[in-house]
């Protein structure tokens, strides 16, 4: 049986989404240019091929009954010592990204987590202790605020880049245009 590994996303729009990850890159994070910049709502998740047309049905129900919000990014915060993860937190929109977390991690997609959900934005993972300092403090000033219309569902590539595979907008019972 055929297997795939997913993920389901908001992602960060432009321009804040491309200023992120190059600030990631910035500091030195081999996964900068792998991972687009956004708030997961599903981890990394294998899924049978077969699945799939269950999937992006449970994704496409779940985003209907959605509304469009805002994110509010501001300030930095970290999951140290538990996890070496520097992040720029969600300020506004954290009730909304858990709500629609719980929806999307059902059904065909429920699954346990190994910590609890907390809607982030990563800027540095698994660097040396000085370089996840400078993260932290590089970006105690970030804000910025923007409307979120939907998630999109990404698959891992064997090249180990995530890529977008399906948009779900808010409000929508279709799915969104595949990536260009």
């Amino acid at each position: 049986m055929a297997k795939r590994t997913i993920g389901v996303s908001i992602a960060i729009p432009e321009p804040y989404g491309s200023e992120l990850q190059a600030r990631r890159a910035g500091f030195g994070d081999p996964l900068a240019n792998a991972i687009p910049t956004h708030v997961t709502l599903l981890p990394p998740t294998e899924v049978a091929d077969e699945a799939m047309a269950e999937v992006e049905e449970h994704l496409r129900a779940v985003a209907a009954g959605e509304a469009p919000f805002d994110i509010h990014l501001r300030s930095t915060g970290t999951f140290r010592p538990t996890s070496p993860v520097v992040f720029v937190q969600v300020a506004r929109g954290i009730p909304e990204c858990e709500r629609i977390e719980a929806a999307v991690r059902s059904g065909p997609l429920e699954r346990e987590l190994h910590f609890p959900y907390h809607p982030h934005v990563t800027v540095a993972h698994h660097l040396p202790d000085h370089m996840l300092d400078l993260a932290f403090a590089e970006l105690v000033d970030y804000d910025a605020v923007f409307p979120i219309w939907g998630f999109s569902l990404y698959e891992h590539g064997t090249d180990g880049v995530w890529r977008p595979q399906r948009d779900f907008a808010f409000g929508q019972s279709l799915p969104g245009p595949l990536p260009v």
